[in-house]
């Protein structure tokens, strides 16, 4: 850290995961914005630069960026927009930590430059290990940067592997809520309307990210994210129904012996971790009360009801770019379904079909990645509208 100050940038800054970041700006003195990146929250966006005091700040769209530059024309933050304008803040002097809370395949190619640029990621971006994880693993092991997972379950993971040899992992121990829809059969999912899927049981998350946790897609998500982070095979994660929430995942070892982080559903504690690791530090916030809680209870995933889970095995398994189909497909489709165009269950059947057509390319490069996720939003765009 430099003059005791830790320097971040956060892409995606006005979503659910940006916003908790900053709240932990706000609790701790020894952490500094210098750079934020959003979407369109051109409102939040400035309430953001007048209390953080970035030197840089972004939105996508270069209208947005233009409202934002008049707004805070009176400060001395300099407004870029779109791809150049990640890019420009991904690789930022002085920022030793990009926070990548950004949706979509447009956080790969920022990645991938603060990588090169030598610094550190707070991951929260699915689709960087998901679409690029064969590319962005072994490019952070050459340049010595750590990839810090924010997901609560990849964070829970990362810290019961602390300090254990890598080499001994028998298991890693994925936990799942089960979503809102637990318990279900597919004949009562086709009538799930868009207000039933927004409420999650346990967590308070962005809008998709909800609606990929009750189709189960989110887990099979960070299956694949999994894969990469930890280095492990297919064959060696199991998804677990956990429907209290309380553990957010766990590593078996060889031995037998299961190592579990535990904690309230709080996204705050795996952003705080990531931002300090190794240190831990003080927070504030619900504590776990054992004698209230009682009982944990496990299930296994019904894969038949809830195909998402199914299918992103699939994916994994043929590899390359299909990876990327299935994100895209998903990320396509639930786009629609937010949109009223599309029912709950035609999220996944646009999933199925797109892999299905799907002629995979081995080893992608990130424009091979791109091209493969236009051709799944290109078909659903053609047949679902």
């Amino acid at each position: 850290m430099l003059d005791g100050i830790k320097k971040i940038a956060i892409l995606g800054s006005t979503g659910s995961i940006g916003v908790q970041t900053l709240e932990i700006v706000r609790a701790n003195e020894d952490l500094q914005v210098l750079a934020l990146a959003a979407g369109g929250n051109v409102e939040r966006m400035e309430a953001q630069i007048r209390e953080f005091k970035p030197c840089v700040a972004g939105m996508w769209s270069r209208e947005a960026a233009e409202e934002l530059r008049v707004r805070v024309a009176d400060l001395p933050v300099r407004i870029v927009s779109g791809m150049e304008g990640l890019l420009e803040i991904a690789v930022l002097q002085d920022v030793e930590v990009l926070v990548t809370a950004i949706v979509g395949m447009i956080g790969i190619r920022p990645t991938i430059a603060a990588i090169e640029a030598g610094k550190d990621i707070a991951l929260a971006n699915k689709e960087t290990l998901v679409c690029a994880g064969h590319i962005i693993m072994p490019l952070a092991k050459r340049c010595g940067v750590s990839i810090l997972p924010v997901d609560s379950e990849h964070s829970a993971i990362f810290q019961s592997l602390h300090g254990e040899p890598a080499n001994r992992v028998e298991k890693i121990l994925l936990t799942a809520s089960g979503g809102p829809f637990r318990g279900r059969t597919r004949e009562e999912l086709a009538g799930v309307r868009l207000e039933d899927a927004l409420k999650h049981p346990n967590w308070s998350m962005g809008r998709k990210i909800t609606i990929d946790s009750s189709t189960l897609v989110n887990k099979g998500l960070e299956v694949m994210e999994a894969k990469w982070l930890f280095g492990v095979g297919l064959d060696r994660i199991q998804v677990v129904v956990h429907p209290q929430s309380i553990i957010h995942s766990a590593v078996q070892y060889e031995d037998g012996a299961i190592m579990a982080q535990l904690g309230m559903p709080d996204m705050k504690l795996p952003i705080q971790y990531a931002l300090y690791y190794p240190d831990r530090r003080p927070m504030q916030g619900e504590r776990v009360d054992f004698y209230k809680l009682g009982q944990m209870t496990f299930e296994r995933p019904d894969t038949d009801v809830f195909v998402g889970l199914k299918l992103a095995y699939d994916a994994a398994k043929a590899g390359g770019s299909m990876p990327t189909v299935y994100n895209a497909a998903n990320e396509k489709a639930v786009g629609l379904f937010l949109a009223r165009k599309l029912s709950y269950l035609e999220i996944t059947d646009c999933i199925a079909e797109c892999m299905g057509r799907h002629c995979v390319i081995d080893n992608p490069g990130v424009e091979e990645i791109l091209c493969a996720e236009q051709e799944a939003c290109d078909y659903i765009a053609a047949n679902y509208q």
